[in-house]
């Protein structure tokens, strides 16, 4: 394996399965509503990490006419050993990507955006004031839709950080990606206690007022309680949304996996994560940070948001049933692979 994945490591070729087990299924379009979204993604030139990922869901969300934009471009100054985004020299930011990403949740109908990037370690802001400018546009075309991102660390620059969340997103979405011990391994200059700093300070910023989410990679070789403990460590830093979803190999240059966890698996640790204390909980083998993004429904966390930003145009007062509504659509703006960059 590249030593640009991080520490270096003696992997064992047999860790690696290419036949994957039967509950690792790929559902293929059958809608023509996937064909629909595709040509609008490609005529508004925006980029999805539905694609550079390589989400094993992009069939089943391009043909619900959702999308998993991604902003900022689609080349990434970080190289961990799970993402399928390519890493390289990134190119200069596009000063029209917010207004098309705007332009994309009018034509999608969306009421529902997760908005994420590439690690821009190049810039000396992360790519920060770019996620505050696309929000802010999205929202002024579209006053009533929820407001999800899904962002690197920003090297923990406290200022980067106040850019994004002075644009108010009502979902802070940062991965923990893996357990502690792994992080080294797996997640390229990302530390472990960074991004859980990272995600406190989001909700302190705005005094609680944003629903903040975290995601684990399941099946790289960490260790039942390491999962616990992650969990843990998330409720401590303010996390109420928690996602679970297995590690898939984008390529044989990536780390392998060591194991293929059951569904029943997954359907023990979403147990266990409520039982914890988390609101909301996916885990399930094929769950992404951004797959099926409104189910989670944190009203109760955003609500008070979610009217302010209302309340000043229009003067409208939702209510916890009116936000998040089952047959709402989503639209993810790009970042991860088999999940996110850290």
């Amino acid at each position: 394996m590249s030593a640009c994945f991080g520490p270096k490591m003696k992997m064992d070729p047999d860790l690696h399965r290419e036949r994957k087990p039967d509950w690792i299924k790929v559902r293929l379009p059958n809608n023509p509503v996937f064909w629909d979204t595709k040509s609008l993604i490609k005529d508004l030139n925006l980029v999805t990490v539905c694609e550079e990922a390589q989400c094993p869901n992009r069939w089943e969300c391009w043909g619900q006419g959702t999308a998993t934009f991604m902003i900022a471009g689609e080349k990434c100054t970080r190289a961990c050993g799970f993402c399928a985004v390519k890493t390289a020299k990134p190119d200069a930011l596009e000063e029209d990507e917010p207004m098309r990403v705007a332009e994309a949740t009018k034509r999608m109908n969306l009421r529902h955006i997760v908005i994420t990037a590439v690690a821009r370690d190049d810039l000396k802001d992360g790519g920060a004031e770019h996620f505050q400018r696309t929000i802010e546009a999205v929202r002024a075309v579209n006053p009533e839709i929820i407001i999800e991102v899904l962002v690197p660390d920003f090297n923990d620059r406290d200022w980067a950080l106040e850019m994004v969340m002075e644009a108010r997103p009502h979902i802070f979405n940062h991965n923990l990606e893996t357990v502690e011990r792994l992080t080294p391994l797996v997640r390229s200059r990302a530390k472990y206690d960074r991004s859980l700093i990272v995600l406190r300070k989001a909700k302190e910023m705005v005094q609680g007022h944003v629903a903040t989410k975290s995601g684990i990679m399941l099946g790289l070789g960490e260790r039942e309680e390491e999962i616990f403990t992650a969990m843990d460590d998330l409720l401590e830093h303010g996390v109420t949304v928690l996602t679970l979803g297995q590690y898939l190999r984008p390529t044989p240059r990536h780390l392998p996996v060591v194991d293929y966890i059951k569904p029943e698996v997954f359907d023990r640790y979403k147990e266990v994560a409520l039982a914890k204390g988390f609101r909301h909980v996916a885990s399930g083998p094929l769950v992404r940070s951004s797959y099926h993004a409104a189910d989670f429904r944190p009203e109760l966390d955003i609500i008070e948001a979610v009217n302010s930003d209302l309340g000043k145009r229009e003067q409208i007062e939702l209510t916890p049933s009116q936000v998040g509504l089952p047959d709402l659509k989503v639209g993810v703006i790009r970042a991860t692979p088999s999940e996110p960059k850290s």
